[in-house]
């Protein structure tokens, strides 16, 4: 099964405009995903998807394969199923989100394996337990709930599940590690449905495939990550990422 990922990035973020672009210990945050992604064993190839000429440029000057597509795609699974079609080939494509700078190749292999343990299964995304309330309370990070199965049962911006009998301390809270795996035919699936209300209002693209009946499989991932949204972010990630043995390998 060819497995290939592409990294999904626009200048464009309400939040932070330019950040794919924006400089971590000296070199663009998007060099970073794109060299730590294309370590991981189960991948054939990696590729950038922009809309951006300025991303391309940068991109394509730290030797990445980069895919244009249009500038219309408000949710990055969109951009990546355009892109797939120049790859007719590629039966599983992952997903890394182009804010995801701490993301690790182990969580790509980690990603992949229950799809070939499950022929039906047309989407994962990776989840981690939250820890620290900050995090939970904070609407950048996604929190995701789950069923039994570990299939995800909702996501949102805002703090779920209640911790009104608990406390965090003593609540199971998790959040979207955003490396998404699709088979190919769920990935165009993904693209031909309509968007949702909750999609929508939450801006998480998984709500679409949860508001149409599909499966989310959740699969837990011990590394920590963190995305960056806001330029606090950056200055957190950078300070996180000083101390990585993966940065002495690119």
């Amino acid at each position: 099964m060819k497995t290939i990922a592409i990294i999904p990035a626009r200048m464009g973020s309400s939040r932070f405009p330019g950040k794919p672009v924006a400089k971590i210990l000296g070199r663009p945050m998007i060099e970073h995903i794109y060299k730590r992604v294309a370590m991981s064993a189960s991948l054939s190839a990696t590729y950038i998807a922009t809309c951006d000429e300025e991303i391309r440029q940068v991109a394509e000057s730290f030797g990445a394969a980069v895919i244009m597509t249009a500038d219309t795609h408000e949710r990055a699974s969109d951009r990546v199923a355009e892109a797939v079609t120049h790859i007719p080939d590629a039966e599983l494509i992952v997903m890394v989100q182009g804010d995801e700078p701490m993301t690790h190749p182990e969580m790509i292999d980690a990603a992949v394996v229950p799809f070939k343990h499950d022929p039906r299964l047309g989407c994962v995304n990776l989840v981690r337990k939250i820890d620290h309330e900050a995090d939970y309370l904070d609407a950048n990070t996604i929190k995701v709930v789950m069923n039994i199965n570990n299939d995800a049962l909702y996501m949102s911006r805002r703090p779920i599940p209640t911790l009104a009998k608990t406390g965090f301390a003593n609540t199971a809270a998790y959040k979207q590690v955003c490396v998404i795996p699709f088979r190919r035919d769920m990935l165009f699936q993904y693209t031909n449905l309509a968007p949702t209300p909750l999609e929508q209002l939450e801006s998480i693209d998984m709500l679409r495939l949860l508001e149409h009946g599909l499966q989310v499989r959740m699969v837990h991932t011990e590394f920590n990550t963190q995305a960056v949204d806001t330029e606090v972010d950056l200055a957190r990630v950078e300070k996180l990422m000083q101390a990585d043995p993966l940065l002495s390998h690119y």
